[in-house]
Formats: C-alpha cells, structure tokens, sequence
C-alpha cells in the first residue's frame, strides 16, 4: 500500500496532524504510554499512519509499522468472523443450543436468590444459544482476578503457559452455575471462547489452523498468531501498566513473553498477537462487506448479521449489562452485535459518530472501529493495561471524524 494521502481520503491534512500533537503531548511527553501507532484509512486510501514513542522502553526500540501488540480482547471479531464462516455453510443456526455441539452444556444451572435472598441454583429458562455466546449475554463470566475462571489464572502459571486447552475450559465453564438466565443480561465473558470451541466441534480443526486457512493466510494476515516466533521476536513490544505513583512499568518483557511458547489454549477471546497492518487487512475485509483482494471470508449479508445492533428493541448496553460488569467501549450510545459493539449515533454517543459503526477493543489499551458511513477504520494501537486507563478511543473519535473535509 502507498504512503498516506490524507487529501484522497477526504481529510484536511492539517486536522489530521492533531493526532500526532495530542498524543505526544497527552500522552508520550508525560511518560503516560511508552509508544504508540494510529492508522486512519477511507475510502480506499490510507490516510494517515503515524508510529510514536518506543516499543520496548527498556531496550530502547522504537515503535514501528511492523511492531507486534498483544491484541487481547481484539481477538474477538476474529473469533466472531471465523465462526460466522461456519454459519454460511449451514453447520448451526444462531438460536441453536450450544449443547447441540457441546454435550458439557446439556444440564447446567442458573444461580439466582429467592424474595429471601437465598442462593439457589435452577434449570435455565432457555438454554443458551449459539448467538448468546456471540453476544456475551450467556450468563458465563470472568472469575475475579486470581480466581480460578480469571484469564491470567488459566492462561498462565509462573510465568509459563498452562495446560488447559479449549475443550477442557468448556467444561470446566459448564460446571460452573450460570449468573443470570441466558439472553437476560450482559457480562464481558469467557463465552468467546466458547464461539472458539464450538468452532472446532463444527469445523473438525484446531482453532489456530482454522483461523490460519479461513482467515489469515486468504488475508494475507502473516503476523497474526498465538506465538510469537523467534525470528519475529526483534519486533514484538513490551507490555506495561501503571503503579500507585502513575508510573510506566513492565509487566510482560517480550523476550520472557507466554506468548514465546505455543500456548495450550488458543484463547478466542484474547489470545492473538498482530500488527496494525495485519488488523488493517481484517477490517477492510469488514468495511468491504466480506471481501478483499479477491478473498471472500463472508458475504455482505453475514457481515449485517454480524453488525447489527441484536439487543431487544434497539436497545443499548446500559440497559441490559449486569451491575458491576465492564465492557471495553462502555455502555451508553452502543448496542451489541455478533462480537462487536454497535454505535447508536452522535446523539446517543454525544460524540462524532455515526449511527451503525461497530468496534471493539483489548486489554492493553489498543481499539478499533470501522464506520460504514464515512467508509472509515481506525486503529490504535499500544500496550498499557488495563484497558479504559485513558479515553484513547473517544478522543481519536473527535480528532479523526473533526477532520473530515469533504
């Protein structure tokens, strides 16, 4: 792809620049973030990219357009997609029970409190679909952080990754009661996951090969994967977050990363790692209606299924998640789809949005969002966490959509 022309896309050029001048004195000048890269493509051009600040603070590497991010929950859509291609062969339906494929599920138990407030455990009131998982509204959570169902608990162990794969974590979520009747509430969950799972029962291969032949390679996605190889290590980035004094420290050193070894289990909610290149490729593929470069991954259709506000009555997430819960673009102004969250509009967002653009986001502070309307993508990519520390995602919303010119 050719350097960025700002004008092509239909941007003044000199808006465009705030974004630099934002982060930089926001963020990078005060030590906030380490480094950063943002990628603004429409309608066809690449329109503006832009690599800041160091990808590995304590070897002195700066970031680059090659550098590889822990996506974490960014894997979602990926997880969401990939499923989807198993839809359009006629293998489930969306309100088919996830114990049509996985047995485990066939007797689990929903936890409510009676009038007295007693713990009690029943049958579902329906059992969980497929499109429950796919909307996190199944009644699986993330245990606390150190519990057992946390995702650091179970994806790692000193250090190393654990053995658990996608099958055994199936049942062992199955063996826990439900927290609320399924397609009742909302809450950020290990039921992609799940989606990851059932595509294996319904494809016959193990998720990562899936992934690789569906979508990365007919992409041409080469540095999307669960591991990152020896030979790529030179551009893998450093993980960090904040300690009580608002500092910058290393919590993942890439070069002692899980993500050196192939892990156990092929995480469908937060187990890829990528570049803003290869995440370019995958959401033009969206904006595109399933298509890019000849490659068909879905067809328009499946793409609206996927993108679709699917809360009951248009609603939005604030009304439906559950007290206490989190989700990566918050709750006002978005409905939900297929693993992504769908935007309601300026008015509801009270921002520059338009209505029908879909997004979601990771753990390590990166985001995206793909816009329909203008035929944009955006992609912000950095490794602090947690994730909502700071309001990258609005802010860009602003800068990018304020420079519009035509």
């Amino acid at each position: 792809m050719s350097g960025p022309d700002p004008k092509a896309a239909g941007f003044d050029p000199t808006r465009l620049d705030r974004i630099e001048a934002h982060l930089r004195s926001r963020y990078l000048d005060s030590g906030k973030i380490a480094g950063c890269h943002t990628v603004v493509f429409r309608r066809g051009h690449l329109a503006y990219s832009s690599t800041l600040g160091e990808m590995d603070r304590e070897r002195g590497k700066p970031v680059a357009d090659d550098t590889i991010w822990r996506l974490y929950s960014m894997t979602k859509p990926i997880t969401g997609v990939a499923l989807l291609s198993l839809l359009e062969r006629a293998t489930f339906q969306l309100s088919d029970p996830v114990s049509q494929f996985l047995p485990e599920w066939a007797d689990v138990q929903v936890r409510e409190r009676d009038a007295d407030g007693n713990v009690r455990l029943v049958p579902p009131a329906r059992p969980m679909s497929v499109r429950d998982v796919l909307m996190h509204m199944s009644g699986i959570g993330y245990g606390p952080r150190g519990a057992r169902l946390d995702f650091d608990a179970l994806t790692t162990g000193g250090g190393k990754p654990t053995e658990i794969t996608l099958a055994e974590l199936s049942v062992l979520l199955a063996g826990e009661p439900l927290r609320f009747h399924p397609g009742t509430h909302w809450l950020y969950s290990w039921s992609t996951d799940i989606c990851a799972r059932l595509v294996e029962v319904l494809s016959g291969q193990p998720f990562d090969e899936y992934l690789r032949a569906t979508i990365f390679e007919p992409l041409g996605m080469p540095d999307t994967g669960f591991v990152v190889p020896d030979d790529k290590l030179d551009r893998f980035s450093a993980c960090y977050a904040r300690n009580a004094q608002k500092q910058l420290v290393l919590v993942d050193d890439p070069e002692r990363s899980r993500y050196r070894t192939p892990p156990a289990l092929l995480s469908g909610g937060g187990g890829l790692v990528g570049t803003a290149a290869d995440y370019l490729r995958f959401c033009r593929m969206l904006l595109n209606g399933g298509e890019l470069d000849g490659a068909r991954i879905l067809s328009r259709k499946t793409i609206e299924l996927m993108t679709s506000n699917h809360l009951g009555d248009g609603g939005q997430l604030r009304e439906f998640a559950l007290p206490g819960g989190y989700g990566e673009v918050g709750f006002d102004g978005t409905g939900f789809g297929l693993t992504v969250a769908v935007g309601l509009g300026p008015v509801a967002t009270q921002n520059l949005t338009s209505t029908g653009e879909f997004m979601w986001g990771g753990l390590a502070s990166t985001a995206f969002w793909v816009d329909p309307l203008e035929s944009t993508i955006v992609i912000f990519m950095t490794q602090l966490i947690p994730s909502g520390t700071f309001n990258f995602r609005g802010q860009l919303r602003t800068l990018v959509n304020g420079a519009i010119a035509d």
